[in-house]
């Protein structure tokens, strides 16, 4: 019998299981482009490059391999595509000068010098800091906004596919001064679950798409800078950089102590000329073992013991016009879990990444009803089914799968059709 080990976001407080389906509606009419992104003097490939249709807010987001397809609605094939990425020029590239396959785009890094006077506006990088979530609410619409995202979630032993799911979400996005949290609405899903290589036990994320939604720090800043613990942080100008043809200062923060219960260690990225936040890339610190022990696990089994190796967290905002929104964000979690009486341990790896491929001002005031909202609680993989179908996402915007994921999905494919002649044969010999 198998035992469950259920991680959580630091957000998550409580269990819950969840099933909502629902079928969004789709454009008509689409052609697919799909190729790779990369440095232009290594021509490595170069994660989270964003590639969005211009004048519009569809896009979609390179995977670890730099790899992308893009969805382009036929009413936007005379459109242009900005190609970004932190720290590199922007491309624009027509939409009519792109091949449907295997096309190669190259970024080149560029290298950004601030003034004097730019970086001496403040006294020290704390000042920017707080200035930063001070005016967050200047930066953001008054109004929410209804957001379309691709969310996958996946769990490994090693460096084996034990879970893959994958889903088309709503998100009623509200802005950052309202009371209201974010709802979250479940549509197109699928699911590929092999818990025999898990041996005895389950590992799964609470929360679901909430995981990553919640890295909204603007949105969300009490879980890693509020009052009582942003001076508890060193801040320290870093090099500044660039995105999208548009200077940002680099801010580096660690725990000054460990009084802290939990602290992070990372990057803030600043927009020089609106001082918002243009992304966020952190990490919890885990030196202190006695502390991190069980830190993420919201429930095990009493002969376990939980060590996260790493916790890794990422953000991203984009501009429209001069407000900023919610854009992509992932965690990559990494732990051992040590069972009593076992001589060797075990490794386990678990990421979700959520992109927003399109979204719109809710002007007409849409509403998601009550029963078709997701629980911040959910374990998503126990809430969907499995698939089959190569064509399952149709006109919707993804990552494009990594290729350990895309090996993964054809042995589901390959499982599949084997059980389906199988059947097959059994019903033509009249084996009940």
């Amino acid at each position: 019998m198998k035992r469950l080990i259920s991680f959580k976001s630091l957000a998550s407080n409580f269990i819950a299981i969840l099933l909502v389906t629902f079928t969004l509606s789709a454009q008509e009419g689409f052609t697919e482009f799909s190729g790779r992104v990369v440095d232009g003097k290594s021509k490595k490939g170069l994660e989270a490059a964003s590639l969005n249709i211009n004048a519009t807010n569809i896009g979609t987001i390179t995977n670890s391999e730099g790899e992308f397809i893009l969805k382009v609605p036929d009413a936007y094939l005379d459109s242009k595509i900005l190609v970004n990425l932190l720290g590199y020029n922007t491309r624009v590239i027509p939409v009519s000068e792109l091949n449907k396959k295997n096309n190669r785009i190259e970024l080149l890094s560029v290298v950004t010098e601030l003034s004097e006077v730019n970086i001496s506006a403040f006294k020290n990088a704390e000042t920017l800091i707080r200035r930063v979530f001070e005016d967050k609410n200047k930066h953001d619409r008054s109004e929410s906004v209804f957001m379309t995202a691709f969310y996958r979630e996946t769990i490994k032993r090693r460096s084996r596919n034990v879970s893959l799911t994958e889903a088309v979400v709503n998100i009623l996005k509200q802005s950052n001064n309202a009371t209201q949290r974010d709802i979250i609405q479940l549509g197109k899903a699928r699911k590929s679950t092999d818990y025999k290589r898990l041996d005895t036990v389950s590992v799964k994320l609470q929360g679901g798409p909430f995981s990553t939604i919640y890295l909204d720090i603007m949105k969300y800043p009490e879980y890693i800078f509020n009052e009582e613990t942003i001076g508890s942080y060193a801040f320290s100008f870093d090099a500044p950089s660039s995105i999208n043809n548009r200077n940002v200062y680099v801010v580096n923060f660690a725990p000054k102590s460990n009084a802290l219960n939990y602290s992070y260690i990372g990057k803030l990225y600043i927009d020089v000329k609106s001082l918002a936040l243009v992304s966020a890339n952190y990490a919890l610190d885990l030196s202190d073992k006695s502390k991190s022990k069980n830190l993420l696990v919201k429930k095990k089994p009493s002969n376990i013991i939980v060590y996260p190796l790493e916790a890794n967290y990422k953000v991203d905002y984009k501009s429209n016009g001069n407000k900023w929104y919610y854009s992509y964000s992932n965690l990559n979690l990494r732990f051992k879990v040590n069972k009593k009486r076992q001589l060797f341990n075990k490794v386990y790896s678990l990421s979700s990444e959520m992109a927003v491929t399109d979204w719109e001002i809710n002007t007409s005031n849409r509403k998601i009803k009550v029963r078709d909202r997701l629980s911040p609680s959910i374990i998503i993989t126990d809430a969907i089914l499995g698939f089959s179908d190569p064509d399952f996402w149709g006109k919707y915007n993804l990552i494009e799968p990594d290729k350990s994921i895309e090996n993964a999905i054809d042995k589901i494919r390959k499982s599949i059709e084997r059980q389906k002649k199988k059947e097959e044969r059994k019903t033509a010999n009249g084996i009940p």
